[in-house]
């Protein structure tokens, strides 16, 4: 007997992609992964962690942590480079516009990320999960980028063997 198997939303499906990049994750507070999708094909990724070649919180240590800085709070003082920073970073490396796009992020954005995705022209942005800092509301909602959340996607992956 075959086995049933729902196909997923798209919304749900990239959701999901951003559940596994974020596994990649350094940090040792939030595991945040994105991806950037246009016309139903992923653009670019990112999750947050050290700058590339440098050492990270899980070798490190939580500077933030050891200082007792709240979630939300002056950025400047983690060495972690967010998820949404990380997608328009990789996308500008390749050559990449994220003009039109969807970014599918495992949390809504901090400001100062929100800013650099108005920058980026996105249209959409989709989460399931909160960060601590909900300013970013009001800076999309002048700039015409529809927000969305989610329900988090099933971690069950669906095989056919």
């Amino acid at each position: 007997m075959k086995k049933s198997v729902t196909r997923p939303s798209a919304d749900e499906y990239f959701l999901k992609i951003a559940s596994v990049v974020a596994e990649r994750s350094t940090c040792r507070r939030h595991h945040v992964g994105a991806v950037a999708v246009k016309d139903k094909h992923i653009l670019a990724t990112g999750y947050n962690g050290a700058a590339s070649g440098s050492k990270d919180c899980l070798e490190l240590g939580c500077l933030r942590d050891e200082l007792g800085i709240p979630s939300g709070e002056r950025h400047e003082v983690c060495r972690g480079i967010h998820a949404e920073q990380n997608v328009i970073i990789q996308a500008s490396l390749h050559g990449v516009s994220l003009e039109g796009s969807t970014i599918y992020c495992t949390h809504t954005p901090c400001v100062l990320c929100a800013k650099m995705l108005v920058n980026a022209k996105i249209k959409r942005f989709v989460s399931f999960g909160s960060y601590n800092d909900s300013t970013f509301v009001e800076l999309f909602r002048e700039a015409g980028i529809e927000v969305e959340s989610k329900e988090r996607p099933s971690p069950e992956i669906s095989f056919l063997d």
